[in-house]
């Protein structure tokens, strides 16, 4: 299998910590590739140019961290990140969503970062951060599991990105049962192996 990633995107990181949850790091290639310049062999296998992207072993190119986590989570293994059914399966899909959600705000609040300022830029970048400011509120309130499982990687992706771009904005003062949650479940080593590079 070949994925196209970038190291700094939390996206990437879910995918990357799934595959270590299921230790089949050994099977996949890891293709640095640089979205925002189209290149032409991330274009061939997802015309949205976006990472990440994997080649599956036949061939076929799946996008979106979801489908990808899902499709890793089918191939043979122990573990299930994605429960079945019941409820750790909607608590565990609703925590992928809002750790995605997270992760979708702070990438474009980023984004808007690097480009010069203006009034809708900043009321954009604004818009995120309460978006993000309200997911934190919310996980204050309903700590995830220890678990290892599909949620509680996207959550803890998404805390790690804000650490990565925004660590000059510290959150966890404000949420310290989230922030003792944090500290113990990035010792995992799907977490602890994929730790982003140094801003």
């Amino acid at each position: 299998m070949k994925l196209f990633h970038s190291p700094a995107s939390p996206f990437v990181r879910k995918v990357r910590a799934c595959a270590i949850a299921h230790e089949i790091t050994e099977t996949i290639e890891l293709a640095v590739t640089a979205a925002g310049e189209s290149p032409a062999g991330l274009i061939a296998a997802n015309p949205l140019s976006k990472v990440p992207c994997l080649i599956t072993g036949d061939g076929v190119a799946l996008y979106d961290s979801p489908v990808i986590c899902e499709y890793i989570d089918s191939l043979e293994g122990s573990l299930a990140l994605f429960p079945r059914s019941g409820g750790a399966r909607w608590k565990a899909l609703k925590l992928q969503a809002l750790g995605d959600g997270m992760m979708d705000a702070a990438v474009l609040r980023r984004g808007e970062s690097l480009r010069p300022a203006e009034a809708a830029r900043t009321a954009n970048m604004n818009r995120q951060k309460a978006a993000i400011d309200r997911a934190l509120a919310v996980l204050e309130a309903d700590v995830p599991h220890q678990m290892v499982d599909i949620g509680s990687i996207a959550i803890g992706c998404a805390l790690g990105y804000l650490d990565f771009r925004f660590g000059h904005e510290p959150w966890r003062d404000a949420h310290p049962k989230l922030a003792a949650w944090f500290a113990a479940f990035r010792q995992n080593p799907c977490m602890a192996q994929t730790e982003p590079p140094a801003a």
